[in-house]
């Protein structure tokens, strides 16, 4: 458990009382050794575990649905949803192999429940595994899944400040995706002033802009991801 999600939950109001922090850390370490494990897993077969984060409907899935269009390397998805296996029957009609996780009422994936997808996603000839987890800007950034790397996309729609608001997600980014950016024009947002707001949190945060009407940006993307993979 890192010193930073210790400090997050010592300043929740909700959680810091001298019971709840330390139940907290047990979990959080015992989460964090499995996800070592998963790590390993995949480090073993030569495949890269990128993490997808974000709020409901930024596009992780209709990015993931383009990638494999243009990406010059094989990927698999482990999806997680709190219902429905919507998302990852969008991914298998596209020929990507998906394994749906359905969370029930719980707001993030943790490494267990990502383990259960790894025992079912076939990994011959994968380079990449995507976990696409469960669609909440809280949750899912205090719980390592396993993923070598972290990408957070924050959608135009959504509106400004969601990085000032947020700030333990954007903190864990490798990759910073602005989506839906050819909605620019419709919008009051300030996207050079958002984009400053990551680089104070993660100085050495990676960013994009993405329009899946704009190929070259995806392919932005999939250049980004095929400079971190393994083999």
């Amino acid at each position: 458990m890192a010193d930073s999600d210790l400090e997050n939950i010592k300043n929740n109001p909700q959680l810091n009382d001298v019971k709840t922090v330390p139940v907290v850390k047990k979990i959080l370490t015992k989460n964090n050794k499995k996800a070592d494990e998963i790590r390993k897993y995949f480090e073993d077969n030569d495949i890269t575990v990128i993490n997808l984060m974000s709020s409901p409907g930024s596009g992780k899935t209709t990015l993931l649905e383009h990638l494999s269009e243009i990406a010059d390397f094989r990927f698999g998805v482990i999806e997680g949803d709190l219902e429905t296996n919507r998302d990852a029957q969008r991914l298998r009609d596209k020929g990507v192999v998906s394994i749906q996780i359905q969370t029930g009422s719980a707001c993030h994936l943790d490494a267990f429940m990502v383990e259960k997808g790894v025992a079912n996603l076939p990994i011959d000839g994968l380079e990449v595994c995507f976990i696409e987890n469960v669609g909440n800007l809280v949750c899912p950034a205090s719980y390592d899944v396993g993923a070598h790397y972290n990408i957070v996309l924050v959608s135009i729609p959504e509106g400004e400040s969601k990085v000032e608001k947020y700030p333990v997600m954007f903190r864990k980014a490798d990759l910073v995706l602005f989506t839906k950016v050819d909605l620019l024009p419709y919008f009051e947002y300030d996207l050079q002033k958002e984009k400053e707001a990551v680089k104070r949190l993660k100085p050495d945060a990676d960013i994009l802009e993405v329009s899946i009407k704009d190929k070259e940006s995806l392919k932005k993307v999939a250049d980004w991801i095929r400079g971190r993979i393994k083999n």
